[in-house]
């Protein structure tokens, strides 16, 4: 056989195998995709939201010590004058996912807005409805009553994508409709501190303001994620909700409007290479329970201090962040089997699970559902003291702040340890809730708050 021959053969082959190799999945990712293309396939899709709401600013006058008495009268006059209200605006992202008007953006984009207004790509406007909202994941459903049907998003497989994996985004950067950005999955799992089911995809597909809201698409077109936040001063560092976190919660947004979440009763941690290994467990994997609370579904079902738990409902568990997310996503009242290490050999227990206090009806003990001053808190543990990067071990953590409440007015905010309540140290729930308590209609509460490394008193009245 000549050398010519081969040559000649070669050069008929080459096109077939270079298609062969093309069709492959792994092959589709190692290769830059179609930009242009799969832009004009999915800008359609994606909307711009522009939201308003009236504000009234509340005038406050600080009184020198060496101010004239005189001065009174013209400080009572001017705050008696009614002050003028303002149209603060703001705007973000969202994308179709539904023929019908259905779309999905972020809860803070529509947050308190007194109008939603919708910008489709071919230039028609139309007012939205907020269907259903969940603060905790950040995320909100809303709709607009179109005529015609929509071209909707296909959403993928959050879990499936591999760190280095191609991504585009597409949104509304200051204001700047229609921007498409790409770059890669630079990372998963992330947790920044935002919320109490922080897993966020980080990518370096470049995300603004503005682009909240919208989505992150993979080399296939379908949404992978919801560009959600970026970090101040950090340029090509973004993050996303993963799609699959959504997913689960869309049918609840859309029938019920709000989010119910299991709840398991147990108070777990990581598992340490030191205790892996004193457990005999093969690498550190699974949450390890340190406390079962009483009549809870994990007390019914027979868990124990020292179980590790490694599967729930058929999803593996790497640590206690994991757990605490699969656990949420669960519905109320559904029995799973959780498999868990107990002195070295593998059980699979049923749970039933209950549905979480601040989702209105069960309260386990530990945390506080809304209180008086607009408050929802639970107790210190080891997982939130190091995402908060606090050196205490014990205390009472703000979970969630209820929007234009007494709290939310004086500036508490998510994350924050309460230190002392009027004057009073709690480390405690109960000790919280008692002071509380006892601070009657009209009157005022001092709390005493570190936040992050600064420590600082806000002062709140109880209405």
């Amino acid at each position: 056989m000549s050398r010519r021959f081969v040559f000649y053969v070669s050069l008929l082959l080459f096109p077939l195998l270079s298609a062969f190799l093309l069709a492959t999945p792994a092959a589709a990712k190692a290769i830059s995709p179609d930009f242009a293309q799969l832009s004009k396939k999915l800008t359609p899709s994606v909307v711009n939201i522009s939201t308003s709401k009236v504000i009234t600013p509340q005038r406050r006058f600080i009184r020198p010590p060496n101010q004239s008495p005189f001065d009174d009268f013209f400080d009572r006059f001017f705050e008696e004058q009614p002050q003028r209200s303002q149209k603060q605006r703001s705007l973000g992202s969202g994308f179709i996912i539904s023929k019908d008007g259905y779309i999905l953006t972020n809860n803070h984009v529509v947050d308190g807005a007194d109008e939603i207004k919708v910008k489709l790509n071919n230039g028609k406007e139309f007012k939205a409805e907020i269907k259903g909202r969940d603060q905790k994941l950040d995320l909100a459903l809303i709709k607009i009553a179109a005529k015609d049907e929509l071209p909707a998003c296909e959403l993928g497989n959050s879990d499936a994508i591999e760190i280095g994996e191609w991504v585009l985004a597409i949104g509304n950067p200051f204001g700047l409709s229609e921007t498409v950005t790409a770059g890669i999955v630079s990372a998963k799992g992330r947790v920044i501190g935002s919320g109490p089911y922080d897993d966020f995809i980080q990518t370096d597909a470049s995300i603004n303001p503005g682009n909240s809201g919208g989505p992150l698409f993979n080399a296939e077109g379908k949404v992978i994620g919801i560009n959600t936040a970026i970090i101040a001063g950090g340029q090509g560092i973004g993050f996303a909700i993963p799609i699959n976190m959504a997913k689960s919660i869309i049918p609840q947004l859309r029938d019920k409007g709000k989010v119910t979440r299991g709840w398991l009763g147990v108070q777990s941690q990581s598992v340490t290479p030191e205790l892996a290994k004193s457990f005999g467990l093969d690498g550190e994997k699974g949450a390890l329970v340190s406390e079962v609370v009483k009549d809870t579904p994990a007390e019914k079902a027979g868990m124990k201090s020292g179980d590790i738990i490694l599967t729930f409902d058929g999803k593996p568990v790497h640590d206690a962040s994991e757990l605490s997310r699969i656990v949420a996503v669960t519905a109320p009242g559904k029995k799973v089997q959780v498999k868990i290490l107990r002195n070295g050999k593998e059980e699979s227990i049923e749970v039933t699970l209950e549905q979480r206090s601040d989702d209105g009806e069960t309260s386990p003990p530990g945390d506080v559902s809304e209180d008086k001053i607009g408050l929802s808190v639970h107790e210190l543990s080891k997982e939130m003291a190091a995402n908060l990067r606090i050196k205490e071990t014990k205390g009472v953590v703000v979970v969630d702040v209820k929007p234009g409440g007494a709290a939310d007015d004086a500036g508490v905010m998510r994350g924050d340890l309460i230190l002392e309540v009027n004057g009073h140290k709690v480390t405690a729930v109960k000790e919280y809730e008692k002071a509380i308590s006892g601070v009657a209609k009209g009157g005022a509460v001092r709390l005493l708050l570190r936040r992050g490394d600064t420590v600082l008193y806000v002062g709140i009245k109880v209405e």
